[in-house]
C-alpha cells in the first residue's frame, strides 16, 4: 500500500532528528565539564546545574529513541572544542555557544509530525535558550535559528576566531583520548580544585573535564 513508504519515511526522519538531539547533549555534557572547570562561585554552580541538565536531556532523548527501535548515539570519549578554553571568559563563551547548538538541534524535533516530539523539541529550545541568554547575558531573535559567531575569544595565547555553527565533534580514539576516558566530564562543585588529568585530544588545547562534586 502506498501508506508504509512514508510511514517508513516519517520513522527514519524522527530516528534522524533524535540522534541530532542526543549527539548535541552528549557534546554538551563534555563542553560544561571543560567549562566548569575554570569557573568558580555562582558561575561554577551554574555550570554544574546546566551539565546536570543536559545529562537528563540526553536520558530523555535515549528513551525515545529506544521506544522507537532507534540506535542510540554513544558519548564520544572526548570532543574537540570549537575554541581554546583556557580562562573564565572562554568558558562562558563556551556554554553560550554550548547551548545555541543544542536549540538547533532541538528544532529539529519541533519539525516532526509526532505530538509528543514536538512538545519536547519545543521545550528543549526554550530551555537552550533560556540558559544561552544567562551565559551571554542578551537573548537571542530566533533561537537556534540565529547562532552569532562568537567573535574572538580572549585565551592566553591570544584572540581565536571562533566561527563554527557545529556542535564539538568526537576526536579520534588516541591513547591520550583513552587517558581521558578515565576523567569524569561533570563540570567540578563549587568547592572543589580544578582537575590534574591530562586534556583530551584536540584540534585547539582543550582543558579536562573535571571530576564530579
Amino acid at each position: 500500500m502506498s501508506g508504509f513508504p512514508a510511514r517508513g519515511a516519517a520513522q527514519e526522519a524522527t530516528i534522524r532528528a533524535l540522534r541530532a538531539a542526543m549527539t548535541a547533549e552528549n557534546a554538551a555534557v563534555f563542553g560544561y565539564g571543560v567549562a566548569g572547570s575554570h569557573l568558580i562561585g555562582a558561575k561554577r554552580a551554574a555550570a554544574q546545574r546546566d551539565w546536570v541538565a543536559h545529562e537528563s536531556g540526553r536520558d530523555a532523548l535515549a528513551a525515545f529513541l529506544l521506544s522507537r527501535s532507534g540506535a542510540l548515539v554513544p558519548a564520544a570519549t572526548a570532543y574537540k572544542l570549537p575554541f581554546p578554553v583556557r580562562n573564565p571568559t572562554a568558558a562562558v563563551a563556551l556554554a553560550a555557544y554550548l547551548e545555541d547548538r543544542v536549540a538547533t538541534a532541538y528544532l529539529g524535533l519541533v519539525a516532526l509530525t509526532d505530538a509528543e516530539l514536538r512538545s519536547f523539541g519545543a521545550r528543549g529550545v526554550r530551555s537552550a535558550a533560556l540558559r544561552a541568554a544567562a551565559w551571554r547575558g542578551r537573548t537571542l531573535a530566533f533561537p537556534g535559528f540565529d547562532l552569532p559567531a562568537h567573535g574572538h575569544i580572549p585565551t592566553s595565547e591570544g584572540p581565536f576566531p571562533a566561527s563554527s555553527t557545529s556542535p564539538p565533534s568526537p576526536v579520534p580514539n588516541t591513547r591520550a583520548a583513552a587517558g581521558h576516558a578515565r576523567a569524569t566530564t561533570s563540570p567540578a562543585s563549587p568547592t572543589s580544585p580544578a582537575p590534574t588529568t591530562s586534556p583530551p585530544t584536540t584540534s585547539a588545547p582543550a582543558t579536562p573535564s573535571p571530576s564530579p562534586p
